[in-house]
């Protein structure tokens, strides 16, 4: 049974309650002498109201604020609870002179500043609450200080939503193995049920990339360089895993782990700080200036006539002129130009030294050309 129906049940008590008290204190002053008669009828009429009016008067407003507090993030919730408690401190400090004025006095205005302090506390530390935790941060930095660095070896405080594909992809783990991505990893729940959902897909390619990423989350969580923290954390009238991120990143102020060029574009426009694997790989990847040597090995003919296409070993892609004359073969070049394009780093080589072909004896050749003669 769901809890609209307990709802609805406690409303037609309650309700029916109220009017079979308010039947009965009608009925003599109506000049009524069925007391009975009257009571039941406040109660039925109660019932009904209560059957009708309480979804809207009790679930509405819970699910509303439920919906509010679930898109506030963590440090919004801190920062409101500081000031609830200091209102409450300073209202309970003024409530001692109040409560020697007259009455009623004495009795309305302790309760009255209470609320309105309480109120203006939560509202102040929301709106300040950047220089609030920046206070903390500071206290902090200053005890961390007097630690010994021993007692240092932990990573960095900030939280890092992971999008599904940096999961997919793998790479994580090889990266959170060397220490450079500091943090926590929060995971949302609807990031999970996607990839689940990936996992128990009927295509075969996407079932097998979906498990992997199944494989890849079970080795982070047992990987001890970093954290990683599962969260039921859900944001209210968005359907798209994206979406749902964005908003998230905006209002926990933390950065998106991804590898999605959309997801990429998309957060960029709306302000929010883009972790992307992608970007990373190509950044530490050689840099070659103009007239450096390279060796590689042509693999395959480029687009344009007479190119030819091979690979460092970081995945660098290295387009040969000429180089169909060497296709299977290692040669040695010397690097023409780098373009960075937004699929990587594309280098542009020429070939050191010019393909030995082979040519036809002359002797041969003129021996076939007397017998034809």
């Amino acid at each position: 049974m769901s809890i609209a129906f307990f709802s609805r049940l406690a409303g037609m008590l309650v309700f029916g309650l109220a009017g079979w008290y308010l039947g009965a204190t009608l009925a003599p002053l109506a000049g009524a002498e069925d007391t009975v008669m009257w009571a039941a009828s406040g109660a039925s009429l109660g019932a009904l109201v209560g059957l009708v009016l309480t979804p809207w008067l009790v679930l509405s407003p819970l699910r509303s604020m439920y919906t509010s507090l679930s898109q506030l993030s963590l440090r919004s919730l801190g920062a409101g609870l500081i000031g609830l408690i200091l209102g409450l401190v300073i209202a309970g400090l003024i409530a001692v002179p109040l409560s020697l004025l007259p009455q009623p006095l004495n009795q309305i205005l302790p309760f009255a500043v209470a609320a309105v302090l309480s109120y203006l506390g939560v509202v102040t530390s929301v709106n300040r609450q950047n220089e609030i935790f920046s206070i903390f941060g500071n206290l902090g930095g200053r005890i961390a200080e007097a630690r010994p660095k021993a007692s240092q070896a932990g990573g960095g405080g900030r939280t890092i939503l992971t999008d599904t594909s940096v999961i997919i992809d793998g790479r994580i783990t090889d990266i959170a193995k060397t220490g450079f991505l500091a943090g926590t990893l929060l995971i949302p729940r609807f990031v999970l049920n996607e990839l689940q959902h990936i996992a128990d897909s009927s295509d075969k390619l996407r079932r097998q990339r979906g498990r992997r990423g199944l494989d890849v989350l079970a080795a982070l969580q047992q990987d001890p360089h970093i954290t990683v923290q599962i969260s039921d954390i859900d944001v209210e009238g968005m359907r798209e895993v994206d979406d749902k991120l964005v908003v998230l990143a905006r209002q926990m102020r933390a950065p998106i782990l991804t590898n999605d060029f959309n997801l990429n574009r998309v957060a960029d426009l709306q302000g929010v700080t883009i972790l992307n694997i992608n970007d990373l790989a190509n950044a530490v990847k050689s840099v070659f200036l103009p007239g450096e040597e390279l060796t590689v090995r042509i693999i395959q003919e480029g687009r344009e006539h007479r190119q030819g296409v091979g690979y460092l070993e970081d995945g660098t892609m290295v387009v040969v002129q000429d180089g169909v004359d060497y296709m299977g073969a290692e040669v040695r070049t010397s690097v023409t130009k780098v373009l960075q394009t937004a699929a990587g780093r594309m280098v542009f080589a020429k070939p050191e030294e010019a393909p030995k072909v082979a040519r036809p004896s002359r002797s041969g050749g003129g021996g076939r050309n007397k017998r034809n003669r």
